[in-house]
């Protein structure tokens, strides 16, 4: 049995595949959210209830198919008394030379009601 390999040894090689590669980082936030609510004790139905949401909810969720919906992580964050982080980078690498073009908000209208 000197040919098996151990997990770690399998999942690299499983890495080099991009199509493996992409599903695996995919996966990421729905195993953070298992593993924290794990780590808390809590059940699906546990933590349902403190968001006031169905377990069924909770299961898409660290299946990864539920995470379309920013508020719903949110409150289920909240729940686990967690933050939710979200992190834009661009895909290809920006030299130095190109500088970044920030544009000023604009201030919103204050909302008067008028009297007539």
């Amino acid at each position: 049995m000197a040919n098996e390999l151990t997990y770690e040894q399998y999942l690299e090689e499983q890495l080099k595949d991009p199509e493996f590669r992409q599903a695996w980082e995919d996966s990421e936030p729905a195993y953070q959210l298992k593993r924290l609510r794990i780590l808390k004790k809590l059940s699906q139905t546990e933590l349902a209830k403190k968001v006031g949401t169905r377990q069924p909810s909770i299961a898409r969720l660290e299946s990864g198919y539920g995470i379309n919906n920013l508020n719903f992580l949110r409150r289920v964050a909240e729940a686990l008394d967690a933050e939710v982080e979200i992190h834009l980078k661009p895909k290809t690498a920006v030299s130095r030379s190109q500088k970044a073009v920030t544009y000023p908000r604009p201030k919103r209208q204050s909302r008067k009601k008028v009297v007539a």
